[in-house]
């Protein structure tokens, strides 16, 4: 089994997951495209016995997981062979098994390696307060996570403490003490292991996943008591990230939520990742920082004229930026086609119109004296009055 893995993952430099589902051969995943892993001999479609036996030989038969899996339909845990990690999503498919391995980096990525906006140097500078990562599944959350959990680790001596499904990256000693804690290993849920992280004496508390409404509440709580809180959800930007939080709770709370949140917020961040011209994937994300505007869109709702979009839009010259002017960009470097930058925008129409404008800037830039068919021979008669 480790063989196959190992070679799976050695197939393409660009190798993201790997896919074992009853009835088809193994396969990758390269720049978000899915791939029949290529070998001599081919493989033959894979049987619910086969999968069933993998998954017994990586979790060894842990009785939880296996719980999981029954009762939930799903269970997350992670696994190593001689040169890569994965984190493992073990599911039912029209009621047999199938599973999912993401592979994870071997290092731990810097903010620089990540290409990440120079912003993010100043979001992990607080010292306080709630930062949000947000994104669909697979679209570098925990990545972008990792990356400032190492800033920390690289800069400050402090104690750090992580509440993962499953632990993906290892982050080595360097300054600071990282305590990386794995549900249903050392934690029973994501409320119950926050709480106690609180009595472990950390000044940094990073959640894997905020799902529900005590995992939140806490999370709140720490951020208020003053610790810097970074937790990730699944929303696709700052003003669905506000509204998710706010569906937690009940009706008669929302004036109390939306306080907490003024008081604590200091960034959201949320993150897509598209295809580039030439292969691979481009990271498009969107900052939104914590002033007066944005306290008070959270704190009454966003209105005609002050939405989240139009608050962090007027405050490019910050570090800010939203996901349109961040596919303006990247169309402008080459990096992705205009086909994928209208795909992913949020406003098609004013980005469609960008892009003319875009195009009769690069056709005049290209032009040529004497293109309209006008010429001069000889030489030029200067006539002085």
């Amino acid at each position: 089994m480790d063989a196959i893995l190992v070679a799976m993952a050695r197939s393409h430099a660009n190798v993201s997951d790997l896919f074992f589902v009853v009835g088809h051969p193994p396969h990758v995943e390269l720049d978000g495209f899915i791939h029949a892993l290529e070998t001599d001999p081919p493989h033959t479609a894979l049987s619910a016995e086969q999968i069933e036996e993998m998954f017994f030989l990586m979790t060894g038969g842990e009785d939880r997981l296996a719980w999981d899996y029954h009762s939930l339909g799903s269970c997350d845990f992670s696994y190593s062979v001689s040169m890569a990690r994965f984190r493992v999503n073990y599911f039912r498919r029209n009621n047999q098994p199938a599973m999912v391995l993401r592979k994870l980096p071997a290092t731990v990525p810097s903010i620089s390696e990540l290409n990440l906006p120079p912003v993010f140097s100043q979001i992990i500078r607080e010292k306080n307060g709630l930062i949000l990562v947000t994104g669909r599944t697979g679209h570098g959350k925990t990545t972008t996570l990792a990356a400032l959990i190492d800033e920390l680790n690289s800069n400050s001596a402090i104690h750090v403490v992580t509440l993962e499904d499953p632990i993906e990256f290892v982050h080595p000693i360097k300054r600071s003490i990282i305590s990386q804690r794995e549900l249903g290993r050392d934690f029973h849920d994501f409320s119950t292991g926050l709480r106690a992280s609180l009595r472990q004496s950390p000044k940094v508390i990073l959640i894997g996943e905020i799902r529900d409404r005590d995992t939140i509440e806490i999370a709140l709580t720490a951020a208020e008591t003053g610790h810097l809180v970074l937790g990730t959800l699944h929303t696709i930007d700052a003003g669905q990230s506000i509204g998710r939080i706010l569906g937690m709770f009940d009706k008669d709370e929302e004036v109390l939520v939306r306080q907490r949140l003024t008081d604590t917020l200091r960034w959201v961040v949320s993150q897509r990742l598209v295809t580039k011209i030439g292969g691979g994937r481009h990271l498009l994300t969107e900052v939104m920082g914590h002033n007066l505007s944005t306290r008070e869109a959270i704190l009454t709702g966003e209105k005609e004229g002050r939405s989240f979009g139009e608050i962090i839009a007027s405050c490019h010259t910050q570090g800010w930026h939203t996901f349109d002017q961040q596919i303006l960009e990247a169309f402008r470097e080459g990096w992705i086609t205009e086909d994928t930058a209208l795909l992913y925008s949020n406003q098609k129409t004013r980005l469609s119109k960008e892009f003319d404008s875009l195009r009769k800037e690069r056709e005049f830039a290209e032009s040529k004296p004497g293109d309209s068919g006008l010429r001069l021979d000889g030489p030029v008669l200067i006539a002085r009055v």
